[in-house]
């Protein structure tokens, strides 16, 4: 049986409904993540291309491998003998709230190149990058649920 080398997941739950998270994170425009900058080539489905611009080093190329709307979509980036995915979850909560989940995974033969780059890279900056991510998708939702509390 196959193992995955590494792999981190985190959720998260925002007040916004599941239609209204689902078209704001499909919106790159929305990926708010200094001094990344990212580019999508055509519309956010299955097949398309991007690329993700650090200052100082090449782009990060990478192509939507499924999108499933409005509840899943993976992210891939082709590594030289391994592969990085970015596979996001969207569930509809019963009081009309959010959670959101993404699975980073990083796989493949060469696996030891990247790892300590990887790990360094999402295990720290994962959770406060999706509650940043949750609370700009609830205050850009006109109809978003009061928070309870």
């Amino acid at each position: 049986m196959a193992t995955v080398p590494w792999e981190i997941t985190h959720s998260v739950e925002t007040n916004a409904s599941p239609a209204f998270a689902w078209h704001y994170w499909t919106d790159i425009a929305n990926w708010d993540d200094p001094p990344a900058e990212f580019e999508l080539y055509g519309p956010f489905a299955t097949g398309s291309r991007g690329a993700t611009r650090l200052p100082g080093q090449e782009p990060l190329r990478w192509f939507l491998r499924e999108v499933t709307p409005p509840n899943a979509a993976t992210i891939e980036m082709s590594l030289d003998g391994a592969a990085l995915s970015f596979e996001w979850r969207f569930v509809g909560l019963p009081d009309g709230r959010t959670r959101f989940t993404q699975r980073i995974v990083l796989q493949g033969d060469k696996v030891d190149i990247y790892l300590s780059q990887v790990k360094a890279a999402f295990t720290a900056n994962l959770p406060g990058g999706m509650n940043k991510l949750a609370t700009a998708m609830a205050n850009a939702d006109p109809n978003r649920k009061s928070p309870s509390g």
